[in-house]
């Protein structure tokens, strides 16, 4: 048979049982004071500076807005075409060079027609206009001569501070109908060596000029030849 404890067990059981003079477990609460409390609030802290703290405003802060200021559109609503105006009467202020390129003029310089350009430093460039480029103040022309059988092409441009003056030395016998005629620097429709013609203008233009001074005094000859036989014939009727 199979014991049911061990022998060490039995006098354990035996013994009266102590009873426990304190309790293992609360069972029971009581309203004691919290050991710990809460601290007070801390004072503000001054400022470094000494000045007092400011207080918070709880009112709405409103900024203070000015009205925009005038667009500079209402008094130049177009500013590049007014400073182009304004240099295009500093640098052409007759308005010559702008007639002399102008679309409207029927008299104006056109594609193929040979150009006289003077400059104030250097010999004047004269050549077949090629093709003009209308661009406002930066207006140019392309001009091609032959120097020394050398074909050579110059840009002008017109209102150039450096350009002195254009002349139309030939004007074209038909009108070309290229607005750019780079057909000129093939050997078929090159005009070679221009300078014949341009000294034939000169010539004429010297002439002209030559004229145009000398009438007057002519006139003021005449005139006086006039009176003096005028003066005379009455001289000659008295002595009658």
């Amino acid at each position: 048979m199979r014991p049911m404890c061990c022998l060490k067990h039995l006098p354990r059981k035996s013994q009266p049982i102590s009873i426990v003079s304190h309790r293992s477990l609360a069972t029971a609460t009581t309203h004691s004071p919290s050991r710990y409390r809460t601290p007070p609030p801390y004072p503000p802290r001054p400022s470094p500076s000494g000045i007092p703290s400011v207080p918070i405003i709880t009112t709405p802060y409103r900024i203070k807005t000015y009205p925009p200021l005038p667009s500079a559109r209402s008094h130049c609503p177009v500013p590049l075409q007014v400073f182009a105006d304004s240099q295009l009467s500093l640098l052409d202020p007759t308005g010559a060079r702008r007639r002399l390129f102008s679309r409207t003029n029927p008299d104006a310089a056109h594609v193929g027609d040979i150009l006289l350009v003077r400059f104030k430093t250097g010999e004047p460039f004269a050549g077949v206009c090629m093709n003009i480029r209308r661009r406002g103040v930066d207006t140019g022309i392309l001009l091609r001569a032959q120097l020394t059988r050398v074909g050579t092409e110059m840009w002008v441009k017109v209102f150039s501070p450096t350009v002195v003056g254009v002349e139309v030395v030939q004007r074209v016998e038909r009108r070309v109908r290229r607005a750019r005629a780079y057909y000129f620097r093939k050997p078929k429709h090159d005009r070679g060596n221009l300078q014949g013609i341009v000294d034939h203008y000169l010539r004429t233009r010297s002439l002209l000029r030559s004229n145009s001074t000398t009438t007057p005094t002519t006139n003021k000859n005449s005139s006086n030849t006039r009176g003096k036989t005028s003066t005379m014939e009455k001289g000659k009727g008295k002595k009658a």
